[in-house]
């Protein structure tokens, strides 16, 4: 049963991991050392150096590919890579702008409550604290950008 469908396929030019390749014009199938013509094996009926031209051809046009595919998924890898490196800095920029944006909030809550005189001592020295901690928070952001 599996000869007679090898047969078939064969006969309608269909191969398992057949490669195409074109030599001075004319178009072969190869897979493994076999050499086929419009579905049918020529590999006995060709000269060595005819055959030999011919698996050469199909090494080289396997080694491009080869190197074509390398290249393209070390581009893919630059691509994710930068892409990554791009988001990453995204995030640090807004973390930056969030820890600003408490800081400015803070000092003008803080600016405010000591303008009205609401601020005891012992509370001016727990909003210094708390300012200075969000001060230090901007600086280690900035850092990171």
């Amino acid at each position: 049963m599996k000869n007679w469908m090898f047969i078939f396929f064969m006969s309608l030019g269909i191969m398992a991991n057949a490669q195409h390749v074109i030599s001075e014009g004319v178009a072969y199938e190869v897979k493994g050392k076999s050499v086929f013509k419009e579905g049918i094996d020529i590999t006995h009926t060709l000269d060595k150096s005819k055959k030999d031209q011919i698996i050469k051809t199909h090494k080289n046009k396997l080694r491009a590919d080869k190197r074509a595919e390398k290249a393209r998924k070390k581009q893919e890898k630059a691509r994710k890579k930068a892409a990554k490196d791009l988001k990453r800095k995204q995030k640090a920029q807004d973390r930056y702008l969030k820890a600003t944006k408490r800081l400015e909030q803070n000092q003008a809550k803080y600016d405010r409550l000591k303008e009205r005189g609401r601020i005891s001592p012992k509370d001016d020295e727990k909003w210094l604290k708390k300012l200075d901690r969000f001060k230090t928070n901007v600086e280690k952001r900035r850092k990171k950008l």
